[in-house]
């Protein structure tokens, strides 16, 4: 039981779990954020054209009521999300692009015979096709 305990204390305490941890939580107040933009300015502003804004749009179908208009609000709140989302990590991005070291060409390992144009090791001092001294 020790053993398990261990290994579950060492698997929650990560980097990758708390960092996911974080994430979830972060998205959360995210998505309020979200939702109040929906519901308080953009919303409003698609009421203009319809009476009574998009949540009130449905449809009778039957004994059940239909709110077509909520779905396509939560489609619209789904959009937003995902504009945001994205605009954020591409700036984290290019960033993040910023921030790394320019990697460095690997070091040559041949060179050209002058004589004969043949591709030969760095460190010869006689090419091997032509015979010729470097």
């Amino acid at each position: 039981m020790n053993k398990f305990l261990e290994e579950f204390k060492e698997f929650a305490l990560k980097g990758n779990v708390m960092d996911m941890a974080i994430g979830v939580v972060i998205g959360g107040a995210f998505k309020s954020v979200v939702d109040s933009l929906v519901n308080n300015i953009i919303n409003p502003i698609i009421g203009c054209f319809s009476v009574g804004g998009l949540n009130g749009l449905s449809f009778k179908l039957g004994k059940a009521q239909l709110y077509y208009g909520a779905f396509i609000m939560e489609i619209i709140n789904f959009l937003v999300i995902a504009f945001v989302l994205f605009t954020i990590i591409k700036a984290f991005n290019k960033v993040s692009d910023f921030r790394k070291a320019p990697e460095e060409a690997p070091a040559a390992t041949t060179k050209v015979c002058p004589y004969c144009k043949s591709e030969i090791h760095i460190d010869a001092t006689k090419c091997p096709h032509c015979a010729s001294d470097l």
